[in-house]
């Protein structure tokens, strides 16, 4: 239960942080951008990435693109997107509802600085119609994350 894990993260380590459910989907940065009524960057999303032997989540601004000249100088090593059966393996959560909260396995979270330009930014909380709204720093803090430029 991808929603559970976070519900019980947030009970554990942000009991003042509510989880928002929807009845419509918000799976996609558009979807969740409209949902919510904030502009697309605004949204987090999370991308989970393999980088030489090691799988890392990358949370960016919902509008931004990665920078694979970024990325290789950050981690030195190209990186390769997860397929969906690797990310729900790795992290627990489904497509759409990638978060860096309740993870299956412990993996290691980057935010990229993209995200500093909001207050507050809403990454999904482990389903397609789930978020919750969170200041990047406070995200960053809860998941151990660290500061990243890997976007353009």
């Amino acid at each position: 239960m991808s929603l559970q894990s976070v519900r019980q993260f947030f009970a554990d380590h942000a009991p003042d942080i509510d989880i928002i459910e929807l009845s419509q989907s918000t799976a996609t940065v558009a979807l969740a951008a409209a949902a919510h009524n904030v502009a697309p960057g605004q949204i987090a999303k999370t991308l989970s990435l393999k980088v030489k032997n090691d799988i890392i989540l990358i949370v960016a601004k919902g509008d931004a693109r990665l920078d694979n000249k970024k990325l290789k100088e950050a981690f030195g090593a190209k990186a390769r997107m997860l397929s969906s059966d690797e990310v729900v393996n790795w992290t627990g959560h489904p497509v759409g509802g990638v978060c860096p909260f309740g993870l299956e396995n412990p993996l290691a979270v980057f935010c990229d600085i993209s995200l500093r330009q909001y207050d507050e930014v809403l990454p999904a909380a482990g389903a397609i119609h789930s978020a919750v709204r969170i200041s990047p720093e406070r995200m960053a803090e809860l998941t151990q994350a660290k500061w990243v430029d890997v976007c353009l």
